[in-house]
C-alpha cells in the first residue's frame, strides 16, 4: 500500500511539473508574440501571466508550485519585456509592487483552491462511507433473511425425510405422501431463493449502469411474470388492472418480473386471505407506477418501516411455513438499481406494495 501511494504521489510531482512548465512557456510564448509583433504594452503581458498563474494555482497541488511560477513570471518580465530588453534590471519602479503582486495572487489562489480540494475530497470520503455503509447494511439484512429462511426449510426437509425413513413401515399411504409433499414444498422454496440470488448478481453495484435496460412492453412482462407464478401457486387469482394504452418503459425485463413474482407470491401466502390479489398498472407523469394489493390482514405498523429489511411477518399472522425474508430486500434493492422507488402501506383492509419504474427522458420531455 505505501509502494501505491509513493508511486501515485510520485506520479502527482511529475504531472504538476510538466503542467506548470507548459504554462509558463505557453504564456512566455503568447506574451511573445503579443509583445514583439503586436502593441508592446507590459500590461497585456502581466495579465497573460497572472492568468497562467491562476490556471497553475488551480491545477497542481500545494503551494510550491505557485511560488516558483511567480518568480519565474516577476523574472520573465524584467528580462524579456523590459527596458533594457533581454537584460536584468531591477532598479524599475514599481518592480518590487509587480512581485509582491504576483506572489500574493499565487497564494490566495493556491490556498483557495487547495481548501477546495480539501473540502471536495472529504465530501468525496464521507459520500463513500455512507455508500459502503449502505452496502453493509443490506448485506447484513440478506444474510439475516437467507439463514433464516435456508434454515427453515432445511429443518422441515430433514425431519420429514427422517420420519419417512425411520417409521415408513408404521406409516400409513396417506402420512407418507404428506411427508413426501412437505419435502417437495421445501425443496421449492429453496429453488425460489436460489432463484432471487441468482436474480440479484445480475445487478452491478461498481457501475454507473446498475443494470442493464432496454424498452419493455409492461403489458408483457406483467403477462411472463403472472404465468411463472401460477406454474407455482396453480390457485392464485390475480386482477390486473391497466389502462387500454400502449405501455412501454426501460427495464431489465427478468429482474423487473421477478419483483412481481415476489411481491405477488408474498400476498398470496402471507395475507391469511383467499381473496383475489389487484395488480394495479398506474402511468404517471415520469413514471409508471405498480400497486400490489392484497385483502388479508395487512401489515403490523411497527414492521412497516423495516419490511425491506428481512421483516418476515405480516400483521397478527404467522406463517408455520416460511416468512418474507429475502424476497423483500431483493426487490428494493432491484427497483433502486431502476432509479425508482418501493415502498408498503396499509389501504384498511389489507396490505399494498407500491413500486415506480422512471419512464424515458424522451417520453417525459413530449408528455
Amino acid at each position: 500500500m505505501n509502494r501505491y501511494h509513493e508511486k501515485t504521489e510520485r506520479q502527482n510531482i511529475i504531472s504538476d511539473t510538466i503542467f506548470t512548465i507548459f504554462m509558463l512557456l505557453t504564456a512566455t510564448a503568447v506574451s511573445f508574440c503579443f509583445f514583439y509583433f503586436g502593441n508592446k504594452n507590459s500590461a497585456n503581458i502581466a495579465v497573460i501571466y497572472t492568468l497562467a498563474l491562476i490556471l497553475t494555482a488551480l491545477k497542481t497541488s500545494g503551494y510550491i508550485y505557485g511560488i516558483v511560477a511567480s518568480v519565474f513570471c516577476v523574472i520573465a518580465v524584467n528580462f524579456l519585456f523590459s527596458y533594457p530588453f533581454f537584460k536584468f534590471n531591477f532598479s524599475l519602479d514599481g518592480y518590487p509592487v509587480t512581485f509582491i503582486g504576483m506572489l500574493a495572487i499565487t497564494l490566495i489562489t493556491s490556498a483557495t483552491t487547495t481548501s477546495l480540494k480539501q473540502q471536495q475530497k472529504a465530501a468525496a470520503e464521507k459520500e463513500k462511507a455512507l455508500v459502503e455503509a449502505d452496502k453493509e447494511k443490506l448485506r447484513a439484512n440478506l444474510l439475516r433473511a437467507v439463514s433464516h429462511d435456508l434454515r427453515t426449510p432445511l429443518t422441515g426437509i430433514i425431519g420429514s425425510s427422517s420420519s419417512y425413513l425411520e417409521n415408513s413401515s408404521d406409516l400409513t399411504e396417506y402420512e407418507r405422501t404428506e411427508l413426501v409433499n412437505n419435502i417437495k414444498e421445501d425443496s421449492e422454496w429453496l429453488l425460489n431463493m436460489v432463484e432471487n440470488l441468482l436474480t440479484i448478481t445480475r445487478i452491478d453495484n461498481n457501475s454507473h449502469d446498475k443494470v442493464k435496460k432496454s424498452p419493455e412492453v409492461v403489458e408483457e412482462v406483467i403477462s411472463e411474470a403472472i404465468q411463472r407464478l401460477q406454474k407455482r401457486i396453480p390457485d392464485i387469482r390475480i386482477k390486473v388492472h391497466m389502462p387500454n394504452d400502449f405501455l412501454m418503459i426501460p427495464m431489465d425485463a427478468t429482474l423487473i418480473e421477478q419483483v412481481l413474482i415476489n411481491l405477488m407470491e408474498n400476498a398470496a401466502v402471507h395475507s391469511g386471505s383467499t381473496e383475489h390479489i389487484d395488480l394495479i398498472i398506474t402511468p404517471e407523469k415520469n413514471c409508471i407506477s405498480f400497486c400490489i394489493r392484497d385483502y388479508g390482514n395487512g401489515i403490523a405498523p411497527e414492521q412497516l418501516p423495516y419490511i425491506f429489511e428481512g421483516q418476515r411477518s405480516f400483521g397478527n399472522h404467522t406463517d408455520h411455513h416460511k416468512g418474507i425474508g429475502i424476497g423483500l430486500s431483493i426487490c428494493k434493492t432491484i427497483i433502486e438499481a431502476h432509479e425508482g422507488e418501493i415502498h408498503a402501506s396499509n389501504h384498511g383492509h389489507g396490505a399494498e406494495f407500491t413500486f415506480t419504474l422512471p419512464k424515458e427522458k424522451e417520453s417525459i420531455t413530449n408528455a
